[in-house]
């Protein structure tokens, strides 16, 4: 597992890196060749080299039996850092196709150059081995969603959104970092896989490493939205654009719970058992917090940014089981959580710019202008509900499993509650698409190709891994014997 030099298994290692910077420049140079007329095409360019880019990375860079550390040491090539750079990959094509129609980027260069900067921020999130990588590789991610949460300059509620997220993003990195800062002065380095060794020799109190690691959760919590440190989420959701409300929360919620795993099983594995208890807690805050507030919503967005708020909750519970199962219920989770919640943002997408509003009155009478747009918000909430034959099916039922194998029965129950108050503002806002009236109804809704395209391989996505999900379940395997 040691660094090697720089040589052609290092090239191939990084190659979805070296394909994220090259797309990213060539969309720079474009944006300022092309016509205004031609600028549309950017969305059609950055999702196709999104999509080439993934293909090539699983042709070319699946890891050996054996991980190994590149760039120095910097960077950790394995399962974990290749599914979740995949997961990453996916998710930003479908931004890309969302944000083609979408009036505030559709014909902005420098938004699917943001785009691309943030994706290449996670996948070195995935595969940071490293505290100083890994602390850039945050912050590279995180600048250009604040810039994309505020990318409306003349509304209100965009610019507030990318004050409040820079504002509260900016606070929890310098407590991570503070954390972080503290690990290297106990340990003398900055190499994560190195860290627990030198930590686990006994000259340290429990209390200083509850209290370091206390620290580094609070920039992990801001990344995937749980409970204390959710507040963010509701009101930047709202005011972002609606493609990068979905990007959001789903991708860097990902790319959040990539970092969390590697670093609470590598760095502080002698600590365990007072950890879990913790994010057992916060694991049922989250759910609790995020469905009960979700009820009250009368905007789709916002309800969806407390249901967001929630599925982490979820997401959680397979994390504190700290087991195979529990890591492979999580990352499995993750992946059927992107293709339900990006379609159900696309969905938001489509009808907000049709009728100029977000509020769930909107939706009166979508299923007769829109059939097959309804169909999809039916699959999109009822994967997040948990219901059969969907993926969020499977996903649940793996992590409530995960748990009671950790004899964590207590949270799979919990969870179980949480799901059934879950279904019942989901089957609300369907309860609007399907059975209320609008004066609109007739007024059949436009749906650009682009769209189309993006929802129909996330619906296809969502019943896959419903159904078909032995493959999808053994790359999460495969990902979570990485860390164990």
């Amino acid at each position: 597992m040691a660094a090697g030099p720089f040589n052609a298994t290092m090239i191939l290692a990084i190659l979805p890196q070296i394909g994220l910077l090259a797309l990213g420049v060539l969309v720079s140079i474009l944006d300022l060749l092309w016509k205004e007329n031609q600028k549309r095409n950017l969305g059609w360019l950055t999702a196709s080299g999104l999509a080439l880019i993934m293909v090539l990375a699983g042709v070319f860079t699946a890891p050996a039996a054996q991980p190994v550390l590149v760039f120095g040491g910097m960077l950790r090539h394995d399962w974990l850092s290749f599914v979740f750079q995949m997961i990453f990959l996916f998710g930003a094509a479908l931004t890309a196709l969302f944000a083609m129609d979408s009036e505030p980027l559709s014909r902005k260069g420098e938004a699917y150059m943001l785009l691309v900067a943030a994706t290449l921020g996670m996948t070195l999130m995935a595969s940071a081995a490293d505290l100083i990588m890994l602390f850039l590789a945050i912050e590279m991610t995180s600048i250009p969603l604040y810039i994309l949460a505020g990318f409306i300059v003349g509304d209100n509620k965009s610019t507030e959104s990318g004050f409040k997220y820079l504002l509260f993003g900016a606070t929890t990195s310098a407590v991570m970092l503070y954390g972080f800062s503290l690990l290297y002065g106990f340990a003398g380095t900055t190499q994560i896989y190195q860290l627990a060794g030198i930590l686990q020799q006994g000259q340290f109190s429990t209390f200083t490493l509850i209290a370091v690691l206390m620290l580094v959760l609070v920039g992990f919590s801001f990344k995937v939205s749980a409970v204390p440190f959710h507040f963010w989420a509701p009101d930047v959701y709202e005011g972002s654009p609606t493609p990068i409300a979905g990007f959001l929360s789903t991708a860097s919620k990902a790319a959040g719970f990539a970092v969390l795993m590697r670093f609470l099983l590598v760095v502080f594995p002698m600590t365990e058992h007072y950890w879990i208890p913790l994010l057992a807690v916060i694991s049922t805050a989250t759910m609790i917090v995020g469905n009960t507030l979700a009820l009250a919503q009368k905007n789709v967005k916002r309800l969806l940014a407390y249901s967001s708020i929630a599925q982490a909750g979820y997401m959680l519970i397979g994390v504190a089981s700290v087991s195979p199962l529990g890591i492979t219920a999580s990352v499995f989770y993750l992946t059927a959580y992107l293709v339900t919640n990006l379609a159900a943002f696309g969905v938001v997408t489509i009808v907000g710019r049709s009728t100029g509003s977000d509020e769930l009155s909107a939706y009166a009478g979508l299923s007769r202008r829109a059939p097959g747009l309804a169909m999809v918000f039916l699959v999109a909430l009822l994967s997040l509900g948990g219901i059969p034959p969907f993926g969020g099916f499977v996903g649940k039922i793996l992590v409530f499993a995960a748990a009671i194998n950790s004899n964590l029965i207590w949270l799979a129950v919990l969870g179980i509650l949480n799901s059934i108050i879950a279904l019942y503002y989901y089957l609300m806002v369907l309860k609007v698409v399907y059975l209320y009236r609008s004066e609109d109804e007739n007024r059949p809704l436009a749906i650009p190709r682009s769209w189309a395209i993006a929802m129909g391989l996330c619906v296809v996505g969502i019943l896959l891994l419903g159904t078909v999900f032995g493959p999808w379940y053994q790359w999460s395997v495969t990902a979570a014997s990485s860390l164990f």
